[in-house]
């Protein structure tokens, strides 16, 4: 048992020691790639989304120097017609590229991988003849063996992801894998099968991927992945019952991602952290990630932060993923650093058309990671949003129909309001950022059916929380007791009747001659 050539089973032993979540079931797709013209694949996810624990999953599957059978009979895998054709019959060479910086200087990662493999497959077959090239002897080692290698690439894209790399050391790198891979006289004869997994899709080169034979699925684009991206919904709702914590908490904070084969998908990490400390909270401020999100935000390209501020005002924006370079230093517009927190997992991805989709912040974990980070960016005008929000609903629950209308018309006058200020849509979006503070603690409906017409914004707190529901009616060249009197009319509180607590009526009114808004409040019910 190696390092780097047949690590053993020791890893997914451990994992199967805790309340593992059965994701044997993705053996089998990489099993149908061995031997095949598509037996290269890269997975892509975020961090936390259990990419190690794949890789040592297949790492003992596959390793030959094991017997894995008591770890797998029991599984999803086990099922498969081609189970015991694969179990332990092969040698495997595992590389996790982060551990590999550790141990090496930039300008030696090459270097240093290639001949710790061969220092372990001369240890392993002291017969193996050793030629120069890297690649022979790999060949030579399969001639000797009678079998092709698996290999298995743990956070593939370590050093494009680190700057300490350099750019040298990254093409270096990248030069490695081509040579591996997309060497059309040896890739075949060495490799049954490879797996790549990481954050980030694999580097393109110009316009297309410097490594072109990999079939790639990407957070973007799953497919048939999808179920094995994270948690779906099923398995989370068995580990709450077997937690005995609550679903729709779990659900609230962590759901979000949804592809086209799986419509929600959770956090593995954030849910086992939730259910093993008996808490629901963000978990996402332990991550690397999280610390480099602000960087990216402060950087406002093309007025990224105005966007961000539509993210956290709960709304969806377009995006262009195409241009994106699959790396940490390439950014040509705002497109690309919200497709690179596609990758990271700060965004949900939604695909309209080829290369275009919608982005939106996916749970309420996310979102108070933003609402933090936001607070402590170095743009004033964002960091003024914020608070003045915080403001806004102070005021609403306190009643002060006139500090409501302050607020709203700073939140108006700030960097983030519509540019055309001109109906009451546009109204409506300054509203939706001036509330932008509530959108963790409450449900937002617009367009509620009540009584006799729609509602225009209803806010619903969360969570058996004691926070009073906001109904608001907004008006344009009108008045704010116009509106009041609508909400009273139509008999809009109706459809809250079994709300049960606090629920404050808020009337708003802008006038484009005197270009002032007005507010009236009232009280209904409390606890």
């Amino acid at each position: 048992m190696g390092t780097y050539l047949n690590p053993g089973n020791s890893g997914f032993e451990a994992i199967r020691k805790t309340s593992y979540v059965d994701k044997s079931g993705m053996i089998s797709l990489v099993n149908q790639t061995i031997g095949t013209t598509h037996k290269l694949t890269c997975v892509s996810r975020p961090r936390r989304f259990g990419k190690s624990f794949a890789a040592q999953m297949l790492c003992a599957y596959y390793d030959k120097t094991c017997d894995s059978a008591a770890l797998f009979d029991d599984l999803s895998i086990a099922r498969d017609p081609q189970y015991t054709e694969h179990l332990n019959r092969y040698d495997v060479i595992y590389l996790d590229m982060t551990g590999v910086i550790g141990e090496t200087s930039a300008g030696d990662i090459v270097p240093f991988v290639k001949r710790n493999i061969i220092r372990e497959l001369l240890e392993a077959y002291p017969n193996l003849k050793e030629e120069e090239g890297f690649i022979s002897t790999l060949v030579n080692a399969v001639a000797l063996t009678g079998r092709r290698f698996i290999v298995i690439i743990d956070e593939w894209d370590a050093p494009i992801r680190e700057a300490g790399c350099g750019p040298q050391a990254q093409r270096d790198y990248l030069e490695f894998l081509r040579t591996l891979f997309k060497n059309s006289g040896a890739t075949s004869q060495i490799i049954a099968a490879a797996y790549m997994t990481g954050i980030l899709p694999i580097k393109k080169d110009g316009s297309q991927s410097a490594i072109s034979d990999f079939q790639e699925f990407s957070v973007l684009d799953p497919g048939k992945y999808s179920a094995f991206t994270g948690f779906t919904e099923n398995e989370v709702e068995t580990l709450c019952g077997i937690y005995h914590m609550s679903f729709d908490e779990a659900k609230s904070w962590y759901d979000g991602y949804c592809f086209d084969e799986v419509h929600s998908i959770y956090n593995p990490y954030s849910i086992m952290s939730a259910l093993q400390s008996g808490k629901f909270k963000s978990y996402w401020k332990k991550t690397s990630a999280a610390e480099a999100l602000l960087t990216y935000i402060d950087m406002d390209e093309e007025g990224l932060q105005g966007e961000i501020a539509r993210l956290v005002s709960g709304e969806e924006i377009e995006v262009d993923i195409d241009g994106f370079e699959n790396d940490f230093q390439t950014f040509k517009g705002k497109d690309d650093v919200l497709t690179l927190l596609i990758h990271l997992g700060y965004l949900a991805y939604r695909e309209e058309e080829q290369g275009t989709g919608m982005v939106r912040i996916p749970n309420k974990e996310v979102r108070l990671e933003f609402h933090q980070i936001l607070r402590k960016g170095k743009h004033r005008e964002l960091h003024r949003l914020i608070r003045e929000s915080d403001l806004l609903l102070e005021k609403t629950i306190q009643g002060d129909a006139d500090g409501v209308a302050e607020a709203i018309a700073r939140i108006h006058d700030s960097n983030y309001a519509p540019q055309f200020y001109n109906n009451e849509q546009a109204l409506r979006a300054v509203v939706r950022y001036a509330y932008i503070t509530c959108v963790d603690q409450y449900a937002k409906i617009e367009e509620l059916p009540s009584g006799h017409g729609c509602a225009d914004i209803v806010y619903l707190p969360k969570w058996r929380s004691a926070l009073p529901a906001l109904l608001i009616e907004l008006k344009w060249n009108k008045t704010a007791s116009g509106a009041m009197a609508q909400i009273r009319d139509r008999n809009y509180p109706a459809v809250l009747e079994g709300f049960g607590g606090e629920l404050i009526l808020v009337g708003v009114n802008y006038h484009e001659k005197t270009k002032v808004h007005s507010c009236v409040i009232e009280k209904q019910g409390g606890r």
